[in-house]
């Protein structure tokens, strides 16, 4: 682990396969039990429409979507080794960009970091135009300012919902 003291890393959770509400609901688990981490607050649940990749529309369900804020002793790079491996453990297969998976976790922000490798860009490159991203960051922290972006209740006015629907709390989907 690199950080010896706690870093904020907010998650985009997504999926649209095999039982998304339930799919989200063990990611969070699984994000609460990585070394050296804690599932502080996460957002309720959304609907979204799915994006069109660049090979042209294909045929998918709706997204449910979330974001966690995590305290974590990790680093951004291998945080997103972790998230991968939780990826991995729900069965995510990587056929078509934008396409149907069981999850997809993303490393929205971490603590106040601009970067961009070969594998990691922080803040994450779209955060800042997809409502179903904005829409829940927003509603676990209003304050929240986005690097390089701009305060995130701005960023939230200017983003039309396109669809997006508030479902409820993760607690509310029982098993």
């Amino acid at each position: 682990m690199e950080n010896t003291s706690p870093s904020q890393a907010y998650i985009g959770l997504g999926s649209n396969l095999d039982n998304p509400t339930l799919q989200i609901r063990n990611a969070l688990r699984a994000l609460g039990a990585l070394p050296g981490t804690q599932l502080i607050t996460n957002s309720g649940l959304y609907r979204s429409k799915p994006m069109v990749p660049p090979e042209g529309q294909i045929k998918q369900d709706d997204y449910c979507n979330a974001v966690a804020k995590l305290e974590t002793r990790l680093g951004p790079h291998e945080l997103l080794e972790c998230l991968q491996q939780i990826e991995h453990a729900q069965h995510r297969i990587r056929h078509v960009h934008w396409g149907p998976r069981t999850i997809d976790l993303d490393v929205l922000m971490f603590d106040d970091i601009q970067m961009s490798d070969e594998r990691l860009t922080l803040p994450h490159p779209g955060l800042h135009l997809r409502e179903f991203v904005l829409y829940p960051l927003h509603s676990i922290d209003r304050t929240l300012e986005i690097p390089g972006r701009g305060m995130l209740e701005e960023l939230v006015k200017n983003c039309p919902k396109n669809g997006l629907q508030y479902l409820g709390n993760i607690e509310a989907y029982e098993e």
